[in-house]
């Protein structure tokens, strides 16, 4: 007897330990006046999400500093993975965690060949439940940064340091 699924007919089934990943990026405009003159704006989706991500170069390279930039989204999805990673590993350790700030930072090495991203550095500030071992919520942000996928598939290396507030 065959499984429920929720892929539509037809379509191929991942496999059953992977999780896929698609985006969908589009431009129009010219670049026909060279490399000084065309636009660096391009829109972003990612389905299932709804929304319409606005992206550009950093303004440093033409690009418009209203618009968030590539540079940008691989820091803030590092970000992004320790949060989760952390909350999940807090949850399962019934560790009541209150709140959660994270300040992310990274340079692009215009030196390196090819240039790249340098050290992502992520500080954290969590505030927990009084009567909670702060010991344990560092040994938990140091289990979630081993855990992070995003951490883990990029060459760079990526640094957390947490800050634990009580109460």
């Amino acid at each position: 007897m065959s499984q429920p699924t929720s892929q539509p007919t037809g379509a191929p089934s991942p496999a059953p330990h992977t999780h896929p990943y698609a985006a969908r990026l589009h431009w129009t405009g010219s670049t026909g006046g060279g490399v000084r003159s065309y636009s660096r704006d391009h829109v972003a989706t990612a389905a299932p999400a709804t929304p319409v991500v606005d992206l550009s170069a950093d303004s440093a390279f033409r690009g418009d500093p209203d618009r968030l930039n590539p540079e940008q989204l691989v820091v803030m999805a590092a970000s992004s993975c320790q949060l989760l990673s952390f909350l999940g590993a807090a949850a399962r350790a019934g560790v009541d965690v209150l709140a959660y700030d994270g300040d992310a930072t990274s340079h692009l090495d215009l030196t390196a060949t090819p240039a790249r991203l340098g050290t992502i550095r992520l500080a954290v500030t969590v505030r927990v439940a009084a009567g909670t071992d702060e010991a344990l919520v560092h040994e938990l942000a140091e289990q979630a940064h081993r855990a992070c996928y995003v951490a883990s598939s990029l060459a760079v290396p990526v640094e957390v340091s947490t800050t634990v507030t009580v109460g």
